[in-house]
């Protein structure tokens, strides 16, 4: 399913002056990240802000969003939650449409359970659904961290099928290592790009992707043609621009810049608050752009 899948979006969730999902803007960028080297998407992540869509909101952006693809390349949609039934009844409903592909499913969030009990998780999960299992592991936002040997365990599970890792880049060695070469190893950190795909994982998840997707197509397709110092230099390029789309709570960034780039995605929804002028000014001189683009239209120009 991911053979060659390099660069995958964790796309946005565009929303209109009313706070509804906007199914036009979500398909004109979807065609855009397609264009400039997305082989893949995560739909329904954290950058799409599901926590704040509701039950039907999500299966009808799902719905929509695999019309929008029409299995061009892998879907993954998120359905974890910190319940075990309620993931497990989702993901049920998930996997009945057509054109997704695997389920993401997070490590459980506030209850903070241990390795034992995440493996229980995710053992009724997979035992109880049809559809392959991406593991969302990301401490950051659970407030615990899968261990490197849990997920190795679980992997041994038919239908457990990756993993997008949000941990340093030393677990992601070890699930190289310790794993099948057909369990898809991602990194959800956008700075490890390079350094993921060079230790052997299949690539990144993105949200960076959004902005400088060609520049990361061209990254990795240098690290395939064994162009090590373009990748490098690129990756330079890259990373204070990628830890700048993070600078403000995710995705208010990203959608600011998409938004200037004339996008139409529409800011968030609360609790998380779209960028103020300050913000943006702030925001474009750490993307290194002209303090005053972001007050009009956003230029992303290489260079410094």
């Amino acid at each position: 399913m991911f053979e060659n899948v390099d660069l995958m979006t964790a796309i946005i969730t565009p929303f209109n002056e009313n706070d509804e999902i906007d199914y036009v803007a979500l398909k004109k960028l979807t065609n855009h990240l397609l264009e400039t080297g997305s082989r893949g998407f995560v739909i329904g992540g954290t950058t799409g802000e599901t926590p704040t869509l509701t039950h039907d909101e999500k299966l009808e952006i799902y719905k929509n969003f695999a019309v929008i693809v029409n299995k061009r390349v892998p879907v993954i949609a998120g359905t974890g939650s910190n319940n075990t039934k309620e993931t497990i009844n989702f993901t049920k409903e998930v996997e009945k449409i057509d054109g997704i592909d695997a389920a993401l499913v997070v490590v459980p969030y506030y209850n903070k359970p241990n390795q034992r009990c995440m493996k229980a998780h995710f053992k009724s999960v997979a035992d109880n659904t049809n559809i392959p299992i991406v593991i969302y592991n990301i401490p950051g936002r659970t407030g615990v961290s899968m261990d490197k040997e849990t997920i190795a365990e679980l992997s041994q599970e038919p239908s457990v099928v990756g993993v997008k890792q949000c941990n340093p880049i030393e677990d992601i060695e070890y699930l190289v290592d310790h794993t099948d070469q057909n369990f898809a190893i991602y990194t959800g950190e956008d700075a490890q790009t390079m350094y993921a795909k060079s230790a052997g994982a299949n690539g990144v998840i993105s949200v960076a992707s959004h902005i400088y997707g060609n520049e990361m197509r061209h990254l990795l397709d240098a690290l395939e043609q064994g162009q090590v110092s373009v990748a490098a230099k690129l990756q330079r390029f890259l990373t204070p621009r990628m830890n700048a789309l993070f600078m403000y709570p995710s995705p208010s960034p990203v959608k600011a810049v998409l938004n200037a780039q004339g996008f139409a995605v529409g800011g968030c929804r609360l609790p998380i608050l779209s960028l103020n002028n300050l913000e943006k000014q702030t925001l474009a001189k750490a993307l290194k752009l002209d303090e005053n683009a972001l007050m009009h239209k956003l230029s992303l120009e290489l260079g410094d």
